[in-house]
């Protein structure tokens, strides 16, 4: 019986390999004799192993592990941003409850200035947004709330016209005595315009005053300050001028710090082509810029009151050597109690700084003297009292002031100044005799610093 089922099987065995294969799932077989019945079940394996589609599951796993690498260092990138963010939007928030609460109490100036970080804030979210590619329910939240605290704001700038307009008013008055008693003290006290010092002792933690008037920090190159030769009339005249490449086109002139702020009522000089400039260390003296122009480069001076250029060669002024924050910047100019001053590096001194005094009328060099700073390793120099200073990088968060030339005496030293950063980099730094600051253009802000003097 048995033998007779194994043959009929192996003789049907050719023709059931044919079968699709559900017909292979199940059979039954009835005997003849007796009612004895024999179900046979058969599973036959893909007799083709699929080993493309294995290898691009494969490829494609490598892909998406690639990817999801990627996306997770940019998530550990922005976080640190992000918590930064989060914490400066907490103290604006603080803000804005306050001049809700309190309307009366805040002028023009303070709304302007909180619009400005509010526009700051939303430009912030849409970077980190488009840069990780997400439309998180977090990032539209924070758009909504940015924007109802536009509104508060807004609203409250409204709120009993009356009142604000007498603020203002005797918040005019109030400025006008500041700036009175301002002039008096720097009347009175000796230290400005003196040199009653053997150098700088400390520097003050940085003021960052806000984002440069274009509201963009795209614009890293650039520079701010005041005249530090101010003629009458002028003597809160400050300065302003960035670019979003290393180049110099335009100079922007406010009559005083509130206009500065609120980037009204300005003086615009755009340079004629031909006499655009290159680098960023540019200052305002006497009522004129003093600038590098490019091709060739050169000094140029730019009198603001007729518009009249001047321009002078350094030959020997070398275009191998530059700072190691600005691309392009061969002559850095400066000022201070003892006039005028242009910086640069040459080949005969092997990279090394030659500072220059300036003679004022006639736009030439009176005098050089060689340093021992290595212009490619320094942040970038300044004068004080004819001493030039030069800064090195530090850490992400700290520049040093670690060396000085006293062109008096022919004396180096070397020091450890530090000298806090608001950002990892700045182009434009140069001191003012006027008030003892430092003034410095950092990825777009415009930042100052106090300096203190060893007066023994």
């Amino acid at each position: 019986m048995h033998q007779t089922l194994l043959l009929l099987f192996l003789l049907l065995s050719p023709a059931l390999a044919w079968l699709p294969m559900e017909d292979w799932e199940s059979g039954n077989v009835t005997t003849s004799g007796g009612g004895l019945e024999c179900v046979c079940s058969v599973f036959l394996p893909d007799s083709s192993f699929p080993a493309d589609r294995v290898q691009h599951m494969q490829q494609a796993t490598t892909d998406l592990r690639l990817e999801l690498e990627i996306h997770m260092n940019k998530l550990v990138h922005y976080g640190g941003k992000l918590d930064i963010f989060l914490g400066e939007l907490l103290d604006l928030t603080v803000r804005v409850a306050m001049l809700e609460s309190s309307p009366d109490n805040y002028i023009k100036l303070d709304f302007e200035l909180l619009r400005i970080e509010l526009r700051e804030f939303e430009a912030l979210v849409s970077q980190l947004k488009g840069s990780l590619n997400s439309s998180s329910p977090l990032f539209d939240s924070v758009y909504t709330e940015i924007r109802n605290m536009t509104l508060i704001v807004n609203q409250l700038e409204t709120y009993d016209k009356s009142n604000l307009e007498v603020i203002r008013i005797e918040f005019a008055k109030l400025q006008k005595k500041l700036e009175e008693c301002q002039k008096e003290q720097e009347i009175i006290k000796p230290d400005i315009g003196n040199c009653n010092h053997t150098g700088i002792m400390s520097v003050s933690k940085p003021t960052v005053i806000q984002l440069n008037a274009h509201l963009n920090p795209g614009y890293l190159y650039g520079g701010w300050g005041k005249d530090s030769k101010p003629v009458r009339g002028h003597e809160s005249m400050y300065w302003y001028g960035a670019y979003s490449s290393p180049s110099v086109y335009e100079f922007y002139l406010y009559s005083n710090y509130n206009k500065l702020l609120q980037r009204s009522s300005f003086t615009h000089h755009g340079l004629p082509q031909g006499y655009e400039g290159t680098g960023n260390n540019y200052i305002v003296h006497g009522n004129a810029v003093y600038y590098q122009a490019a091709n060739p480069v050169r000094m140029t001076k730019l009198n603001l009151t007729s518009s009249v250029y001047s321009h002078r060669q350094i030959t020997k002024a070398s275009q191998r050597f530059t700072y190691t924050y600005s691309p392009n910047q061969y002559l850095d100019f400066s000022a201070d109690e003892e006039g005028l001053w242009v910086m640069y590096a040459s080949e005969e001194a092997m990279g090394k700084i030659v500072v220059a005094k300036l003679d004022e009328k006639s736009f030439g060099i009176e005098d050089e003297w060689t340093t021992g700073a290595f212009k490619p390793l320094v942040g970038n120099a300044f004068m004080v009292c004819g001493v030039m200073y030069a800064t090195r990088p530090g850490d992400l968060k700290t520049e040093e002031i670690y060396y000085s030339y006293n062109t008096l005496t022919g004396e180096e030293r070397y020091m450890s100044i530090p000298l806090q950063k608001f950002q990892d980099t700045f182009v434009n730094l140069h001191y003012n005799p006027t008030d003892q600051r430092l003034y410095m253009y950092s990825s777009g802000y415009y930042v100052s610093y106090n300096l203190r003097f060893n007066e023994e």
